[in-house]
């Protein structure tokens, strides 16, 4: 909001109240004061310097302190830190403070100090502003410590949080955070429902804490707590940041499922708020989905279709295509292309392991025809060291993917094939069982009858089998047939021959 919606909303409140009894010395008065203010913001893009000296001029006309003064103070400030004038800017700061007690209304002077200090946050590049901002909080919180204004003092305190984990001064961060925590409870030590927003950026700044700290024991906790704050309306960055971090604790637990859920959380909330954090959030869930082993592309829901084609996130939509098409050549290829990608710390940690899961498919593609082979020629067709060639095979074996043995020595691998055994057994348990029919119906049992051969002799599925057995028989040394009792003598007679099957 600029400062001519600050003025005129502020004017709003007041109403409109014509007066026709005033001085015409004091109108004339607040005339002057008011073109010198828009004179000067003319100025600023042109002739900033110029305009600094117009804002501070500002302050001089007015016989007290009042809302014009306020607006050229703050003005000159902004332009001084732009300026790199940061000891002017802190000592116009500290003026600008002391006209928060009754210059202007508490809420306008609240608005007016966040959007300074946002101003400052944004625009701190090096150690000087840095240590102009935290100036800037160092005085704000004295002056509002006096006026009894929590919310600000909360915020700013927030602020300084956020100052010391940039400069990764974790033992203040720690400290500050312990007392932000304290106000933000009940006497009982339970979070105050009315301070819930307060509470998420307070979570949030411990758990990015954390997690830089690598400490997922404290991250979780802390994870799963804010996630239970349900008082709050928080802004959606605030959101993004917690689910980001929650996605990169379940990523250093393999809890792939998990992590994507959060990083797509982490993105819509990013997205939402307009941050640019967005981009990289979407990186990592693009990541996510390799590591996931899914063929679902990630650029098919609704919030992310419109990033397919964004060119800062080209190299990450070629790499899940080519993971999911199995081009291992494609792959390294956006790699090698794309060093600026291993930028990202927390990519770089992870890549590595989406680029073994694609070496491992194309090495078991490509040994799939072959019962012998060397590790070179491997490594060869897939450019990759011999060492993660032996790498890969020995984890294949081990996880019983491949049956084979590494001749260390020659380089070489042998796959057992078995495919001959495999018949061969098939083969003898088909013997076994031909052999168990014939023992049962010809030596232990009655043998068929002439009317049940004519019967069996009409079904040719019941034929063939005979025919095989009898083929069984003839490899004993015996023809085909079986011995009957005797009906007159009760009791086994001579062997008696069946009429042979034909077909």
């Amino acid at each position: 909001m600029s400062d001519d919606e600050d003025f005129m909303q502020d004017s709003d409140q007041d109403g409109y109240d014509f007066e026709y009894e005033e001085d015409d010395e004091e109108e004339s008065g607040d005339v002057d004061i008011e073109n010198k203010y828009y004179n000067a913001k003319q100025m600023k893009a042109t002739d900033p310097q110029a305009a600094i000296e117009e804002f501070l001029g500002v302050p001089a006309l007015e016989t007290d302190k009042g809302d014009w003064g306020f607006k050229g103070l703050k003005q000159a400030i902004k332009l001084e830190f732009k300026l790199g004038q940061y000891d002017k800017a802190v000592e116009h700061y500290t003026e600008l403070l002391t006209y928060v007690k009754n210059a202007v209304t508490r809420n306008y002077s609240e608005k007016s100090i966040n959007n300074i200090l946002d101003y400052i946050e944004k625009g701190s590049e090096d150690e000087a502003a840095t240590h102009c901002m935290e100036e800037f909080y160092s005085q704000t919180l004295q002056s509002f410590q006096s006026t009894n204004n929590e919310r600000l003092w909360l915020k700013t305190n927030i602020k300084l949080s956020k100052l010391f984990l940039d400069r990764k001064d974790y033992s203040a961060v720690t400290k500050k955070i312990r007392e932000l925590h304290k106000a933000c409870e009940r006497e009982d030590g339970t979070d105050d429902p009315s301070k819930g927003t307060y509470s998420l950026e307070i979570y949030a700044l411990e758990i990015q804490m954390y997690a830089e700290m690598k400490n997922n024991k404290q991250l979780k906790r802390l994870y799963e707590r804010a996630l239970k704050v349900r008082s709050a309306v928080p802004h959606p960055k605030i959101m993004g940041i917690i689910r980001e971090c929650g996605g990169k604790m379940h990523m250093s637990e393999e809890n792939w499922k998990d992590a994507q859920s959060d990083f797509f959380e982490s993105f819509r909330n990013y997205d939402e708020a307009g941050s640019l954090q967005r981009i990289q959030v979407l990186k990592y869930l693009v990541l996510t989905t390799m590591l996931m082993k899914s063929d679902i592309n990630p650029f098919e829901s609704q919030e992310t279709k419109p990033y397919k084609n964004d060119p800062r996130i080209a190299a990450m939509t070629d790499l899940v295509d080519a993971y999911q098409r199995d081009d291992i050549h494609q792959y390294e290829s956006v790699l090698n292309t794309n060093r600026d990608l291993m930028s990202d710390p927390f990519i770089a940690e992870n890549i590595d392991e989406v680029t073994r899961n694609m070496r491992t498919k194309a090495v078991q593609k490509l040994i799939a025809p072959y019962t012998r082979f060397h590790l070179a020629f491997i490594g060869k067709a897939l450019k990759i060291p011999v060492s993660e060639v032996q790498d890969i095979i020995g984890f294949l074996i081990v996880d019983k993917k491949v049956k084979g043995k590494i001749n260390q020595q020659d380089g070489t691998v042998e796959i057992e094939d078995n495919s001959d055994a495999e018949r061969l057994r098939a083969m003898q348990q088909w013997t076994a069982a031909i052999g168990s029919l014939y023992q049962t119906v010809f030596a232990d049992g009655e043998g068929f009858k002439t009317t049940e051969v004519s019967q069996m002799n009409e079904d040719p599925n019941i034929g063939n089998l005979m025919m095989l057995g009898g083929a069984g028989s003839a490899a004993r040394g015996g023809s085909w047939g079986g011995l009957h009792k005797n009906k007159k003598g009760g009791k086994k007679g001579g062997s008696q021959m069946l009429p042979p099957l034909h077909g």
